[in-house]
């Protein structure tokens, strides 16, 4: 059994594949997935799990330098990655019909049960050295 960290043997196992510069997707409820995109489904109920415990959780495992969310996105939502994902990482703002262009090529998309509008962000995968 694992000691600690994420447990959730889906995430493991697509997180285990990326390589840098590889890119996967936290979404809300609402985010349209496309067909041939893999998708963990994390959602019980709205607002469950929340879009910010998800990141997180997925942040402890990953090295991430880079980061899409909607120009729509409240400033709530973009201080609040901004502060989760650190000087290192780059946040750039994209349209939110170009964001969800992007989700055709990510190597996965992790949906939420958020319910917050734009609550969507598309990570690049780092190097630890």
């Amino acid at each position: 059994m694992k000691k600690g960290g994420l447990l959730h043997p889906e995430l493991n196992f697509y997180i285990s594949l990326l390589g840098h510069t590889d890119r996967f997707c936290v979404a809300d409820a609402g985010l349209p997935i496309p067909e041939n995109v893999p998708r963990v489904d994390l959602a019980y109920m709205p607002g469950r799990p929340c879009f910010w415990d998800v990141l997180e959780a997925l942040l402890g495992e990953t090295v991430v330098e880079r980061a899409f969310c909607a120009e729509e996105a409240s400033t709530e939502i973009r201080e609040g990655l901004k502060k989760r994902l650190g000087r290192e990482c780059e946040l750039v703002a994209v349209p939110h019909e170009k964001l969800k262009e992007m989700t055709g090529s990510v190597s996965f998309v992790v949906r939420t049960g958020e319910c917050t509008p734009f609550a969507n962000v598309i990570l690049q995968s780092g190097v630890f050295f």
